[in-house]
């Protein structure tokens, strides 16, 4: 009778309780602290001993006492069978009938706790484990229930446990809280228990109906309330979505523009809700001049022995406060050759969280051959996953006119082709902060395909191309990962691999990734390999001594591979270096210095690298 009347006092608790934390705070029963046994009583000793050093207290025994049917069962619980001290074989014994509850156990105790001397004597009991006999729908419609989890097979014969049943209690309050009921409460109602048959109904009380009301912005910024009301997808008159308010402070942390001060702030007020979003205007506008100091490894007649590289990158973002996004750089990468970029990002496409994208990319290389990329994109933002873009891609690369094309006996090593392509990339990243991490994952990958065609040049023998496949499938592939640890006081540790892959039947210089230099692998000279496919490793240290400013020492290992037909090689270069970043008036100035080892070319300073140079946010 009393073992009944205190099963029903601890499910009116249950149902009392909405989520998951009555199976925390739950006392167990006969083990109230107030009504614990007093330590057993410090012996007292002669002053002439109080200043002497006295031996480490004996532990103290725990001796349980229980039923013989229930030894067994208590043989999978781990409790120790002494402790330290006092308090801890009180402890001890009061997790375990925690774990006993939480087992289905529900009317466990410890009774008739007495210490004698250096032992603590328990009289454990177990009780009979409670089970679920049915649990019924009471006024949770089809569709909600089946989101939250719920299947009658699992609350039929099977062990009543309270933290699966607060779960499930919290998996039903979630979407009540997403649907415009964000002050719902759960209970179990109609119980009935049947020795240790426990049957039930799920009731949800709803509350009030809420609906968002507005974003309010609370900060120094020019970033407009309708670009970000559009942009985390929160719009007036809109059921309440606490999963929506939850992706708010995500999806801001992923605009480089702007400073998150703290989590979004809810008010609730007459059935509607007014979200507060703290944030700064972050400097992220950037002007980068870089100038780069290089050995001229062969220098021709007229050519001097060094040779200086630039590199000039515009990016203006957050343009009119409305999101958009425009960069511009150009690359001289040695005497003869340059680099052109230009993207243009423009969010909330026709009024959806989508991002419509395009970029253009020209590369010149020496008198050889000219390349060509203009990329189209539509990207969709989620707090949840990451960022997924769909893009079409048209590679396009042609010969630059050369008199010995036709004398050539054999095609050359790169030719003219157009590669028209369809790919998905996805990006996932928990960084914490974009420019200078300390903590996070940042992870991307990359899949295209699509059809390259092989164009025939006029001051190529007509006859070099009768084996060739002028039509064929081309596959690429991309992966980057780093993560970023924090180590000691201002130490970060950043691992990181990237790599890339081109699968063709038949591939040229000019259809492959170029790799070496400040962006991809340091202590060579900027696009010094070619690689059909390559990995790079990375293990970097980085010392900060400000909010913005650090030293750092690096290592870099790659594996690159090169499939043409008359060359199929690979090698495993290695860069090693140290460096230092930090901002002045003018802006961020950054020092780099590098070697590198590869195949023939071991390490030695006079083939170091030194990159510097000042990046200017505004």
């Amino acid at each position: 009778m009393y073992a009944r009347a205190l099963v029903f006092f601890l499910l009116s608790l249950l149902l009392a309780w909405p989520g998951a934390a009555w199976a925390q705070t739950l006392p167990a029963p006969g083990l109230v602290p107030t009504l614990t046994p007093a330590f057993p009583p410090a012996q007292s000793r002669p002053d002439s001993l109080r200043r002497r050093k006295l031996p480490p207290p004996a532990r103290k025994v725990i001796r349980l006492r229980t039923e013989a049917a229930d030894a067994p069962l208590l043989r999978h619980y781990r409790h120790r069978a002494s402790a330290s001290d006092s308090l801890s074989a009180l402890r001890e014994v009061r997790n375990l009938v925690l774990a006993l509850q939480a087992d289905a156990y529900l009317t466990a105790s410890a009774d008739d706790l007495r210490w004698q001397h250096d032992t603590l004597s328990v009289q454990l009991y177990v009780g009979e484990k409670f089970r679920w006999a049915r649990l019924r729908n009471g006024n949770l419609g089809d569709a909600l229930l089946t989101r939250a989890g719920f299947r009658d097979k699992l609350y039929q014969n099977r062990p009543f446990e309270p933290s699966e049943w607060a779960k499930f209690q919290q998996k039903i309050l979630a979407e009540a809280e997403n649907q415009g009921y964000p002050f719902a409460t759960v209970r179990l109602d109609s119980v009935q228990l049947r020795g240790a048959d426990i049957e039930g109904r799920v009731v949800l009380d709803r509350g009030r109906v809420v609906v968002f009301d507005s974003i309010q912005i609370v900060g120094k910024t020019k970033t407009k309330k309708r670009f970000l009301t559009k942009y985390l997808q929160i719009f007036p008159n809109q059921p309440y979505s606490q999963q929506r308010v939850d992706a708010a402070a995500r999806l801001l942390r992923q605009l480089p523009y702007l400073q998150v001060r703290a989590d979004p702030e809810v008010r609730f007020a007459k059935g509607r809700a007014r979200v507060y979003l703290l944030i700064d205007d972050r400097a992220a506008n950037q002007f980068d001049a870089i100038v780069g100091v290089l050995p001229n490894p062969a220098p021709a007649a007229g050519q001097k022995k060094v040779q200086i590289t630039g590199d000039v990158t515009i990016n203006l973002r957050n343009i009119s406060g409305g999101g958009k996004q425009l960069g511009l750089q150009w690359r001289k990468l040695d005497v003869a050759s340059q680099l052109f970029d230009a993207q243009y990002v423009h969010p909330n496409f026709f009024g959806t969280p989508l991002e419509l994208g395009g970029s253009f990319n020209l590369y010149k290389q020496s008198n050889a051959f000219l390349t060509l990329r203009p990329r189209l994109q539509l990207t969709y933002p989620s707090a949840r996953v990451g960022r997924l873009t769909f893009f079409t891609e048209r590679r396009s690369s042609r010969l630059l006119s050369d008199s010995t094309y036709r004398t050539r006996t054999v095609l050359p090593d790169t030719i003219d082709s157009q590669f028209n392509s369809y790919g998905l990339e996805f990006v996932r990243n928990t960084l914490d902060d974009l420019f200078f991490p300390r903590r996070g994952l940042l992870a991307s990958g990359l899949g295209a395909v699509g059809t390259k065609v092989i164009s025939k040049n006029a001051d190529l023998n007509d006859t070099l191309y009768r084996r060739l496949p002028l039509r064929s499938t081309q596959v690429t592939l991309g992966l980057r990962v780093e993560q970023y640890f924090p180590v000691g006081k201002g130490g970060v540790v950043l691992v990181r691999f990237r790599g890339e892959s081109l699968v063709n039947k038949r591939l040229f210089l000019n259809d492959m990734f170029r790799l070496g230099g400040l962006a991809t692998l340091r202590g060579f000279n900027e696009y010094a390999f070619y690689a059909s496919s390559y990995g790079i490793g990375t293990v970097e240290f980085r010392q900060f001594t400000g909010g913005d400013a650090y030293v750092f020492v690096f290592a870099d290992q790659g594996y690159l591979r090169r499939d043409l037909s008359n060359d199929q090689t690979s090698s495993t270069p290695t860069g090693l270096g140290a460096g230092l970043s930090f901002r002045t008036a003018a802006g961020l100035f950054q020092f780099v210095y590098s070697v590198g080892r590869t195949q023939g070319q071991p390490f030695s300073l006079n083939a170091s690298k030194i990159h510097f140079g000042i990046t200017s946010r505004f």
